[in-house]
C-alpha cells in the first residue's frame, strides 16, 4: 500500500476484500497487504474495507526500499486503477476527513511512498512485479490473480447475464 490514508489504496483494498478465500485455497495462494506504518492501524483499516486476508507493516518501508519502489508521483497520471471508484477531488476529501478524525498528526505511513504489486513464490523468486508510478497505478486485481493461478472475480455491481 502507499499508506493506510489514501483513498485510492483504500478502494483497492476494498475490492482485494472481495477475493473469496476459497479461491485462494484452492490456488494454494496466500494474499498479503503490506502498509509502511504502524500495527495500530491495521485493525481500523481493516474494519474500515473489509479486508479480512493477511496484512502486515513495514514502518521503515525496508521492502518497499528493497523492492525499488518509487517515492513521489510519478508525471503518467494517464494510467487509471479500474478500482478507484472515486475522483480525485472527493477521494482527497475523504482521505483528509480520515485523517482529522484520527490520532493528530498521524499521516499513517509516508504520503509520497508509492506501492506495487508481486507475486512471490514458492520459494524468495519473484514471479512478478509491479511498481506503481503513482497513486492511481493499481495492477488491475483480476491480472495479478490469473498470473498467480487464482480464479477471478467479478468487481463489478453489475448484474452479469450467464448464457445456459
Amino acid at each position: 500500500l502507499q499508506n493506510f490514508l489514501c483513498y485510492t489504496c483504500k478502494e483497492y483494498v476494498e475490492d482485494l476484500a472481495k477475493v473469496p478465500k476459497a479461491f485462494l485455497q484452492e490456488a494454494n495462494v496466500r494474499l498479503i497487504v503490506i502498509g509502511q506504518s504502524s500495527y495500530h492501524h491495521i485493525k481500523p483499516f481493516c474494519s474500515l474495507t473489509g479486508y479480512t486476508h493477511e496484512m502486515y507493516v513495514d514502518p521503515q518501508r525496508e521492502i518497499y526500499k528493497m523492492l525499488g519502489m518509487k517515492r513521489g508521483e510519478g508525471n503518467n497520471v494517464s494510467v487509471r486503477s479500474p478500482h478507484v471508484k472515486s475522483n480525485m477531488l472527493l477521494g482527497s476529501i475523504r482521505s483528509m476527513w480520515r485523517a482529522m478524525t484520527g490520532p493528530a498528526f498521524d499521516f499513517q505511513g509516508d504520503p509520497s511512498q508509492q506501492g506495487g504489486a508481486l507475486i512471490l513464490g514458492p520459494g524468495n523468486e519473484v514471479h512478478f512485479l509491479h511498481l506503481d508510478k503513482n497513486r492511481l497505478d493499481h495492477v488491475p486485481i483480476n491480472t495479478v490473480l490469473q498470473l498467480a493461478g487464482v480464479k477471478t472475480v467479478n468487481f463489478t455491481n453489475e448484474p452479469q447475464i450467464i448464457d445456459i
